[in-house]
């Protein structure tokens, strides 16, 4: 039985070269090319059908920029690695803002590739979890400040009474706070017993 593919990888690069150097490198450190294109236009369908673990761009194409399309790619849950022969702070910058994780310059040596995949595709699930992390202590600190106001309690009795909850049904905290404030948007309006 075959062992499954180190990454599943898009790439987009409209010259044939670099294509190729790239498809080589993929497949010699154990992964696998998921697609390719050569457009900028065409790299949401791709991403979608395909679902790579990892993108690698390049900057400069015919029909858009790299990074522009990127912080697009990022938004769609994949990460992505600039492939380029610039290094320019404006470009760095440029490429920090769209979230992009990591850089391979041109002209590709393949023992590069590897490693800037596997930190690319590591710092991203990071990245991703830190983000929901954050999000659902919102969800709770917006559940505590509702139970605060409506009960009188101190912030340390709210979170308290939301533990419980949890606790006793048994559920994360982040579900009885998002349930409590869905009960809170339909009986909001309703007074007080």
């Amino acid at each position: 039985m075959s062992q499954p593919a180190r990454w599943r990888v898009l790439v987009l690069d409209d010259h044939a070269r670099s294509r190729a150097d790239l498809r080589a490198a993929i497949e010699a450190a154990g992964g696998e090319v998921a697609g390719e294109t050569v457009r900028c236009a065409d790299v949401l369908d791709v991403i979608r059908t395909a679902h790579p673990d990892v993108a690698v761009f390049a900057v400069g194409l015919e029909d858009g920029d790299g990074i522009t399309v990127a912080s697009q790619v990022v938004a769609e849950g994949c990460p992505v690695v600039l492939f380029t022969s610039h290094t320019g702070d404006e470009l760095v910058e440029r490429a920090r803002a769209a979230g992009v994780m990591a850089f391979l310059l041109k002209p590709l040596r393949p023992a590069e590739l590897a490693p800037a995949l596997d930190l690319a595709v590591a710092r991203f699930t990071e990245t991703q979890v830190l983000r929901q992390r954050l999000l659902e202590r919102k969800v709770i600190e917006r559940a505590k400040g509702l139970l605060m106001s409506r009960s009188g309690l101190t912030e340390d009795q709210a979170y308290r009474r939301l533990r419980r909850a949890a606790m006793d049904n048994r559920r994360p905290m982040v579900d009885v706070a998002r349930d409590m404030l869905a009960l809170e948007s339909v009986l909001g309006d309703l007074p007080a017993p």
